[in-house]
């Protein structure tokens, strides 16, 4: 195993990467939702965090820090080369658009092979009926 996979290794629960990088849970939850991290889950749906997690983590709070503010954390993490894809995917599953949806899940359909977007799935039919 390379250095680089090993860093990508989630290891750490929620509660220790509170320790690490000093944030709250709900603060943790929040930079999730705006894909800033993306956490893998284990069995029990517990999330579990990289060290580049935990590093990606301690940059939002220091920008933060410095007076940026959401979008800006963002954009310089992009511009950065330091967000993470959603999932193998380059879009917040949570942020998906419908045409990108729809593209995802025609591409699955003819790998068939078991689609990452299954919770969305129900959104997109959702919206269309």
């Amino acid at each position: 195993m390379d250095p680089t996979q090993r860093k990508e290794l989630p290891l750490f629960p929620i509660g220790i990467v509170q320790k690490l990088t000093g944030l709250s849970a709900r603060q943790i939850r929040y930079y999730e939702q705006h894909g800033l991290v993306h956490p893998a889950r284990s069995e029990g749906k517990q999330r579990l965090f990289s060290f580049a997690d935990v590093e990606r983590l301690m940059e939002v709070r220091r920008l933060l820090d410095e007076g940026l503010n959401m979008s800006g954390v963002k954009e310089r993490l992009s511009r950065e080369g330091k967000l993470p894809a959603a999932s193998g995917s380059d879009e917040n599953a949570s942020e998906l658009s419908d045409e990108v949806l729809l593209r995802h899940l025609q591409q699955e359909l003819l790998e068939g092979g078991a689609s990452l977007l299954q919770g969305e799935l129900s959104r997109f039919y959702r919206r269309r009926t």
